[in-house]
């Protein structure tokens, strides 16, 4: 199968390059961007995207899929067509499956369900102790050696700093790429929504700053002693912005993300108690906000990840400190930094190369580029076309989104996945 796609914005910051062109595919790989038609090609289907961007498959470091296991709603089949229909591609799957990740055998079944799906890459991460325990490290290489691209604790971070330590210290022996979400179990104290007026005012259980930024300290000094490469993720505070900046001063071999609810939701939101807004890490201040916003636009920030996180119905009708944490947010993180874009907060190729280039070579992946002879996963997007989210519109079995009922502008329009076309907008 040879596609032609005619006239389109081609925008791939791993090329540096934004301009109106062709682009060429040829058995599931791109032959070619130029005016010019490459040599001896000759298309079987031609796309007019005029008018349109035509990106690179986003890559999401962070997006749970609900398979192995019944601790989310939905599975691979399912949350891999949501992916795709908000323009994702490839995406990590973190370790707190049922059971955990942390043997060679869940990771070649979630790889097989992955392939049987053939919707998009999944590339399971592992975990780093036995069971998500804090305790026994698991047997790393060998998940390494199954097709696991990283290594984490999800939402269970290494509580004893020595089990840490031993576990940057093996990892770095085979260079292992380690995500750490940094967070102190004492400190959180079983809280639900950020220290501030707001978990004040409504009688919340609190989560101060300094449940994440100790936690921090006490990463990038082990890291430090460790020389490990390793990637923070979801960072939610305005200190863990400073934190990680003055340590890439310093030249720590560091990287971090941000899950996009928290560029665009505070503390604010939790007002009317609405158990769809409690995420982990919190919602924090508006001055953490902008510093998280403003850390991205500085480049201290690497990656924004969809932290997608599918829920039953149930899940979210319990009171807010009893619902369980977590946003389906694979369908909104491509909309969500168009809307960034459009009211001048980020510059469009720092919006687009935070999804697809820094996210792939943080795992050392030949992804999220429009390169040639690389896959040909991409998105066609109309940049005018406004949409309202709803429910019942979304592909992920989770509609746990705060975000239903807002309006954005920008609209994925067909996906490929390999070449092949793999999601269409059929607007009714």
């Amino acid at each position: 199968m040879r596609l032609a796609i005619n006239n389109g914005r081609i925008i791939d910051p791993s090329q540096n390059l934004d301009k109106v062109t062709n682009l060429y595919i040829s058995r599931g790989r791109i032959v070619g961007i130029s005016d010019e038609i490459p040599e001896g090609f000759t298309a079987d289907q031609e796309i007019d995207a005029t008018g349109k961007w035509i990106l690179p498959g986003l890559v999401d470091l962070q997006a749970r899929l609900g398979d192995p296991g019944n601790n989310y709603a939905g599975n691979i089949a399912s949350e891999t067509k949501a992916a795709v229909a908000g323009g994702v591609t490839s995406l990590c799957c973190p370790p707190d499956t049922s059971p955990v990740n942390d043997s060679q055998a869940v990771t070649e079944l979630i790889q097989r369900r992955a392939r049987q799906a053939a919707t998009a890459f999944v590339m399971p991460i592992g975990a780093l102790t036995q069971g998500l325990q804090g305790e026994l490290l698991s047997g790393m290489y060998s998940l390494q050696q199954a097709g696991c691209v990283a290594l984490s604790q999800a939402n269970q971070p290494i509580q004893n700093p020595l089990t840490l330590k031993n576990a940057l210290e093996y990892a770095v022996s085979h260079d292992l790429v380690v995500m750490l979400r940094c967070e102190d179990k004492k400190l959180k104290n079983n809280g639900v929504a950020h220290s501030g007026p707001v978990s004040s005012r409504l009688g919340l259980p609190a989560i101060p700053p300094s449940a994440e930024t100790t936690a921090l300290a006490r990463d990038l000094l082990l890291v430090e002693e460790a020389g490990i490469r390793a990637h923070f993720s979801q960072l939610s505070c305005a200190r863990s912005v400073e934190m990680i900046a003055d340590a890439k001063k310093r030249g720590l071999p560091v990287t971090c993300d941000v899950a996009i609810h928290q560029l665009h939701l505070s503390e604010m939101d939790v007002l009317g108690f609405n158990s769809l807004f409690h995420v982990t890490p919190p919602l924090r201040s508006m001055q953490d906000k902008e510093a998280l916003r403003m850390g991205l636009k500085t480049g201290v920030i690497d990656a924004v990840v969809s932290d997608h996180t599918p829920l039953e119905k149930d899940d979210k009708l319990l009171p807010f400190g009893e619902s369980k944490p977590g946003i389906s947010g694979l369908e909104t993180l491509l909309p969500l930094l168009l809307k960034l874009v459009h009211e001048n907060q980020l510059d469009l190729m720092t919006a687009v190369r935070s999804v697809t280039q820094t996210p792939a070579s943080i795992l050392g992946r030949n992804i999220g580029s429009l390169d040639k002879s690389n896959s040909a996963d991409l998105c066609i997007v109309d940049p005018n076309a406004t949409w309202t989210l709803e429910a019942d519109k979304m592909q992920s079995e989770g509609k746990n989104s705060p975000f239903i009922g807002w309006e954005f502008t920008g609209m994925v329009e067909q996906t490929l996945f390999q070449g092949r076309p793999v999601y269409r907008n059929n607007p009714v």
